[in-house]
């Protein structure tokens, strides 16, 4: 992936089991943005699927980066299914929709675009996923 223009804003997708501690949660994404060489300020906001709306970890994590958490139902993001870098039957049996860090950053950065695009495809840590959209 090429380095991160400042002028475009980044989205968090994050999926994550239940009870996943808010410190997985912050490395994954800590990680993810050094690896990539991506600022903490380039990241506009976060989300998830509906039913990680009351998440303990997810809203921790949200508190503690002073972003929104904004959570999807799993029919608005399966519009983003052609867009993501891979697709799993397991996730859909759960939870309706065939990723939820990638199809929940994709949705986030197509509220502020009309053609959002997957900028780091899914990262894994422990029981959490991780995913950034670019809205730009």
């Amino acid at each position: 992936m090429s380095t991160h223009s400042p002028r475009s804003a980044l989205y968090a997708g994050l999926g994550c089991r239940r009870g996943c501690p808010v410190e997985t949660l912050a490395v994954l994404l800590r990680r993810t943005l050094t690896d990539q060489g991506i600022p903490l300020s380039a990241l506009r906001g976060i989300a998830s699927i509906a039913p990680k709306a009351r998440e303990p970890g997810l809203l921790a994590l949200a508190e503690r980066l002073d972003l929104p958490l904004v959570c999807f139902e799993a029919e608005q993001l399966l519009d983003f299914e052609p867009l993501l870098s891979q697709r799993s039957a397991t996730v859909f049996a759960q939870t309706g929709c065939w990723g939820v860090a990638e199809s929940a950053a994709l949705a986030l950065a197509g509220r502020t675009c009309s053609q959002p695009r997957l900028y780091v495809p899914r990262r894994i840590l422990g029981g959490a996923t991780l995913a950034l959209a670019s809205g730009g």
